[in-house]
């Protein structure tokens, strides 16, 4: 019998103000605001279109995120790219990007994943899918800022999606999903990067769309379904763990299995379930937005339901530190992946 669960859809207090979604929420425990309603291939030679002349990683610090934006490479999704809200994004090259409310952004990563995007996209390979139709997005036109970025791993290897936060009020793509993905694709992964839509409620809806299509087109994406993980971070780790919980089918996807696996990161989400996934996850001890201790508590109450669970904290670090690159949290993946690979043995 269809259930309808009506789960607290949080999105954290800032001062910018954030997205609100129209579907009524249970309260949340957490110290964040609730609302109703996160084969390396980029030194390929590539042609230089206006000079003729063969180049090497096209794109560098210095270029303007405008470039890339507007690169044709991409046709009309470069936009994704970055936040389509340029609100919460500043700086005009890709050495000088900023996102609202994160932190140890590394410039050479930001080079790396453009570049691995226009080296593939020129090639000729598909790296974007649109998860709506045209009529739904004619429907409704925010669907039209959605879809799933994807990274290659090996033929009929594991999916994960990663899921970037924003407060819910926007998508954090280049520091807290495409590193991941990209990091995931050269350990062989399939990995996708989805752009939802801002609004909580939205965003899980989106998941559960993005899920269900990874499932429909498995055998053309040539992925395994098998133990698939979700990631994310901040908000991205709340629409993890809420369809790790409930299942895509409670957000309007598919009636499918849930996640293998769940990796989360710096994030106050305390709701949970018995049938809750094997989790993940990772956080500052500085961090202002989300308590370590919050978190701790959630992966202690998993862990005495039975569920394969693991809690790491970081000193000196704040919110939204992504790869951690250069940092005390410099690593945390191969650890994620790790336990990941656990599941995925039945260990």
């Amino acid at each position: 019998m269809k259930r309808i669960i009506m789960i607290g859809i949080a999105a954290i207090l800032f001062t910018a103000g954030l997205s609100s979604c129209k579907r009524t929420a249970l309260p949340n425990n957490d110290n964040e605001t609730i609302n109703i309603a996160d084969t390396d291939q980029t030194d390929q030679v590539t042609q230089n279109t206006e000079t003729g002349q063969s180049s090497r990683n096209p794109y560098t610090v210095d270029t303007k995120i405008s470039e890339v934006i507007n690169d044709p490479a991409f046709k009309d999704y470069g936009r994704l790219i970055f936040p389509v809200d340029s609100g919460y994004y500043g700086g005009d090259t890709l050495g000088e990007l900023r996102l609202t409310w994160y932190s140890n952004i590394d410039p050479d990563k930001t080079v790396e994943i453009a570049n691995y995007l226009k080296t593939h996209a020129e090639a000729g390979d598909t790296i974007f899918y649109d998860i709506y139709t045209e009529d739904e997005k004619a429907d409704d036109p925010d669907k039209k800022d959605t879809g799933l970025f994807f990274f290659k791993g090996n033929p009929g290897e594991k999916f994960a999606v990663c899921n970037a936060g924003g407060g819910f009020a926007y998508v954090g793509a280049m520091h807290d999903s495409f590193p991941h993905a990209l990091e995931l694709s050269k350990r062989g992964y399939n990995a996708f990067v989805l752009i939802y839509r801002p609004g909580a409620q939205t965003a899980c809806e989106d998941l559960a769309r993005a899920i269900s299509f990874i499932f429909e087109h498995a055998e053309e994406l040539q992925v395994d379904t098998e133990c698939y993980s979700l990631w994310g971070g901040s908000a991205g780790a709340r629409m993890a763990a809420w369809l790790g919980s409930y299942g895509p089918k409670t957000f309007g996807g598919n009636d499918l299995p849930r996640a293998g696996t769940i990796i989360m990161q710096y994030t106050g989400h305390s709701d949970y379930t018995e049938n809750d996934p094997p989790t993940y996850v990772c956080v500052g001890e500085n961090d202002g937005i989300a308590s370590w201790r919050t978190m701790e508590n959630r992966i202690n109450n998993l862990k005495a339901l039975g569920i394969d669970a693991e809690f790491h904290k970081y000193p000196g670090l704040g919110h939204g530190f992504g790869l951690g690159t250069g940092t005390v949290a410099e690593g945390w993946i191969n650890d994620a992946v790790a336990f990941w690979e656990k599941q995925m043995n039945g260990d």
